[in-house]
């Protein structure tokens, strides 16, 4: 079996030779933030988020659902849109709900859904 790996932060840190300086990874790092998948989440750049798919996309993915099933006009929990049954073969499903909250964000500002708090959480509605 192979050895485990160092850590990726030592990685980072500590490249060996023939591998990427630092000053690389932070342009390719730098290019996915300018494309929108990646965020820092810290002053330092050191801590960051790399998004398979912008918030807007998923948004959009959701709302493909929503239409391609006529539900507009209708209410969901989060917990419906990202892990029930009828949300089960498609893309979202299984989406953390940090994502699939900036996703529904994205829907509302182009007044598409209107995130709501439920008695046991919040919803969306979608127009």
């Amino acid at each position: 079996p192979l050895p485990p790996s160092p850590p990726v932060r030592e990685r980072l840190l500590n490249p060996r030779p023939g591998q990427l300086p630092l000053e690389s990874i932070q342009v390719v790092l730098e290019e996915l933030r300018k494309n929108g998948n990646l965020e820092w989440l810290d002053k330092n750049k050191t801590s960051f988020l790399i998004m398979w798919r912008r918030p807007e996309e998923w948004g959009k993915l959701i709302y493909q659902w929503v239409l391609k099933n006529g539900l507009t006009n209708s209410v969901f929990t989060l917990y419906e849109l990202a892990s029930g049954d009828d949300t089960e073969k498609e893309e979202f499903h299984g989406l953390d709900e940090t994502m699939l909250l900036r996703a529904l964000q994205a829907l509302q500002q182009e007044h598409k859904a209107e995130i709501i708090t439920l008695d046991d959480g919040r919803g969306v509605k979608f127009f």
